[in-house]
């Protein structure tokens, strides 16, 4: 053993650094033939190093999440006299997550965002297609915010006002749980309204079939005709593509179903492309029932569907996608 450590470290012999590290190693503990441990370790880890990538990706969005709530924390302490004086002292806050979030989306996603001039000045409820995660709307916002000066608030699930530290974040960026009355009332202010139809559900249990799961949920149209305002169908190409989930296991839908909280684990975090389009607004109409507005935007962002996502979805594909110049379609 110390005559091996020696010709290590007197260069007698030539010896990789590995095998020297192997030598100190197994002096150090005593233990022989470190190094078949050593390898098989080493095997281990590269057998298992894609599992876990694609369950340690989706981390990436939880901290730029925590990254943005800290953020707002120390914009409120540095502003804190000029909010007795300021009309909307967070406008600043605002324009610097959106150039986060923004600048996240066109690095990691090569995000784009089409049909923008399909969003009418006025108010109007955007109704979209839920992926794993709300990345996409997230972009989507960031990039509205951007490029037109408009703020859009969304429809969260009750969990995530539970989330630790996420208050100040669903604050500043207006995120409401409802009910029907706050979601009218956001659209008579004149301000955008999101809402997935779908929600948790459509979330985790879809799949790369890119299937709507909207059940007979109607209240989000109830809400665009009390509010008289335009319904905004828009869909995300490659959603599905970008994060995943283990939906398709039964215990865990039955278990979701008793409980109603996301336990559902997710994977992924996949730089695939990722591509939002805005379809033409549904307009109001005043004898229209919630039946039927409700079964017109599914078949609207059905439409989104079968025109810009190939079925069934491909992760690779959607890499591949990266690498193209332009779209094929609009």
């Amino acid at each position: 053993m110390t005559g091996g450590n020696e010709s290590c470290t007197a260069g007698l012999t030539s010896m990789s650094y590995l095998t020297c590290l192997t030598y100190i190693l197994e002096e150090w503990t005593g233990v022989e033939h470190i190094g078949d441990y050593l390898s098989y370790a080493f095997y281990i880890l590269w057998l298992l190093f894609p599992l876990v990538v694609v369950f340690v990706l989706p981390g990436v969005i939880v901290i730029l999440f925590y990254v943005s709530i800290l953020l707002l924390h120390i914009y409120k302490r540095k502003n804190e006299l000029k909010e007795a004086y300021s009309h909307d002292v967070w406008m600043g806050a605002r324009e610097m997550l959106a150039t986060l979030w923004d600048g996240h989306g066109r690095i990691w996603h090569g995000y784009e965002l089409h049909g923008v001039e399909n969003i009418p000045p006025g108010p109007g409820l955007v109704v979209f297609y839920h992926g794993a995660t709300p990345v996409d709307y997230i972009y989507f916002s960031a990039r509205l915010h951007i490029t037109k000066k408009r703020r859009c608030s969304v429809v969260a699930d009750h969990f995530v006002f539970r989330l630790p530290g996420f208050k100040i974040l669903l604050d500043v960026h207006g995120v409401i749980h409802g009910p029907k009355e706050a979601c009218v009332r956001t659209l008579e202010e004149g301000r955008l309204l999101a809402i997935a139809p779908g929600g948790v559900r459509e979330a985790l249990f879809s799949d790369e079939m890119y299937t709507i799961l909207w059940s007979d949920r109607k209240g989000f149209a109830q809400v665009a005709i009390d509010a008289k305002v335009p319904i905004i169908p828009m869909f995300t190409q490659n959603v599905r593509e970008g994060f995943r989930t283990l939906g398709g296991i039964k215990i865990l839908r039955s278990l979701y179903e008793r409980i109603r909280l996301p336990i559902v684990p997710l994977y992924g975090g996949f730089p695939v492309k990722l591509r939002t389009f805005i379809g033409e607004p549904i307009p109001y109409e005043p004898n229209v029932t919630a039946e039927e507005l409700a079964a017109k935007t599914k078949a609207a962002v059905q439409a989104l569907i079968e025109k810009h996502q190939k079925i069934p979805g491909n992760i690779f594909r959607a890499l591949m996608e990266r690498f193209q110049t332009q779209k094929k379609e609009d």
